[in-house]
């Protein structure tokens, strides 16, 4: 994958009709993917290395980011999913790559501001479920 700009990463919501909206003017954004290891390691194990279970453990996505609100209705919508503790599909578009979409929980919402500056925030997304990767 060719360098890419990072404002071309967006992050979409579904406004509860269905229908997926672009968020926020996200400054920085982080996409991480992990997966937990299931330990099978025994007495008899070769030299006594680890050993792993195949296709075993708990995968979970996290998405962060911060910057400024696209207007009034995508902050309000933010806030409103984080108050009533909502899973929502969002989806993620990496350009040149494929988009990633699913349940998520907004799990953080912190927001802060400057005396002579715009306020500004920071939201995590915490994976709720299985996630679809579609190329592009």
């Amino acid at each position: 994958m060719a360098a890419q700009r990072g404002k071309d990463l967006l992050l979409k919501v579904d406004d509860g009709t269905g229908l997926l909206v672009t968020v926020a003017g996200l400054r920085t954004r982080r996409l991480a993917f992990n997966a937990e290891a299931v330990d099978i390691t025994h007495s008899e194990s070769a030299g006594r290395w680890r050993e792993l279970l195949d296709g075993a453990g708990v995968k979970r996505a996290s998405i962060t980011g911060a910057g400024v609100f696209r207007d009034a209705a995508s902050d309000a919508l933010i806030r409103q999913i984080f108050f009533d503790g909502l899973i929502r599909r969002f989806q993620v578009v990496l350009p040149d790559f494929g988009t990633i979409e699913g349940p998520f929980q907004v799990a953080a919402l912190d927001f802060r501001g400057e005396h002579q500056g715009e306020v500004t925030f920071d939201m995590t997304l915490e994976s709720a479920g299985a996630l679809v990767f579609t190329a592009l």
